[in-house]
């Protein structure tokens, strides 16, 4: 008997009596105790899935972050992108604009770059010529009254080579110099009929008269830069009215004023094909490109002669 053991079980129904085998006994006890290690097993593994689970959780948040901010740093590239696209573009179309403006051909296959220092090399060649030859109204233009040529004079009733250009203008209108240069001649002269008379001596052989003036702001050796003021238009001289007598001279040859008046940025290339007297090939290498002892822009020695050849 001693392979077995007894249960005994007292209830209201009375004793109930179980009689097992010892094994069983044993067989019970490991059930038990398996039952209570896969019991903490399980519990151990749930809690450890449980954090790889948070984990793994955390990590997705982190890299959704890192996607929503990579999505986003994208965008602002892409839309950086456009926009220096769209600026490249405008600066295209604008450099053509200045390319047309100044008389130029765009080439194929060259940068933006390229194109935009050889435009500033020409630009600042052509400034450097506008600087120093008489170009643009003296005036404010207001129209002209007699043109450059031979005329019927309105006063002396006799034809004669008009040297100038007669401009409109009100008593007392500002001149203003259309080009650097040291001043030849201010004052009142007697002959010729110009009445009070400024003379200027620019550069390269070219003078420029300025004829029937009320006032004289400048003496004669004063350096003058262009657009500086030199006087007021006035009716001195032989004069049927207020007006200023505009003359634009090349080694004492008269030229017509007319083409200077007009002569700017815009349409720089027009005056070489309308005068003619003026070698003007060899004038704008000697004005961009002068000799290595020599400064860019030379201004002649005043002429301090009372009475100047006109």
């Amino acid at each position: 008997m001693q392979n077995f053991f007894t249960i005994i079980i007292r209830d209201e129904s009375g004793v109930k009596q179980f009689t097992l085998h010892r094994h069983i006994k044993h067989v019970a006890v490991y059930s038990v105790i398996a039952l209570f290690v896969l019991i903490i097993g399980g519990l151990a593994s749930a809690i450890y899935l449980n954090g790889e689970v948070n984990t793994l959780t955390k990590k997705k948040f982190a890299l959704q972050e890192k996607s929503a901010a990579l999505e986003k740093k994208s965008e602002a590239l892409r839309l950086d992108i456009d926009e220096r696209q769209a600026a490249l573009d405008e600066a295209q179309v604008r450099m053509e604009a200045i390319e047309m403006l100044m008389g130029l051909s765009s080439v194929e296959n060259v940068s933006l770059m390229h194109r935009v220092e050889t435009a500033q090399l020409t630009s600042q060649q052509r400034a450097s010529l506008l600087q120093v030859i008489p170009n643009g109204s003296p005036i404010e233009y207001k129209g002209i009254t007699s043109k450059f040529g031979y005329r019927t004079h309105p006063t002396k009733k006799t034809r004669e080579l008009h040297r100038g250009t007669d401009m409109r203008a009100a008593m007392k209108t500002p001149i203003y110099a259309t080009a650097d240069a040291v001043v030849e001649f201010a004052g009142k002269h007697n002959t010729k009929g110009y009445g009070r008379l400024i003379i200027l001596d620019h550069t390269y052989g070219f003078r420029t008269y300025f004829g029937h003036l009320n006032s004289i702001k400048v003496k004669n050796g004063q350096f003058v830069k262009k657009g500086e003021l030199i006087g007021y238009t006035g009716n001195s001289g032989i004069s049927n009215g207020p007006h200023l007598h505009y003359e634009v001279r090349f080694i004492q040859r008269s030229l017509n004023p007319y083409w200077f008046i007009k002569w700017n940025m815009q349409n720089y290339d027009e005056i070489f094909t309308k005068e003619k007297k003026v070698s003007w090939d060899s004038l704008a290498n000697a004005v961009v490109k002068p000799a290595d002892n020599e400064p860019k822009v030379l201004l002649t020695k005043a002429k301090h002669a009372t009475k100047p050849t006109l």
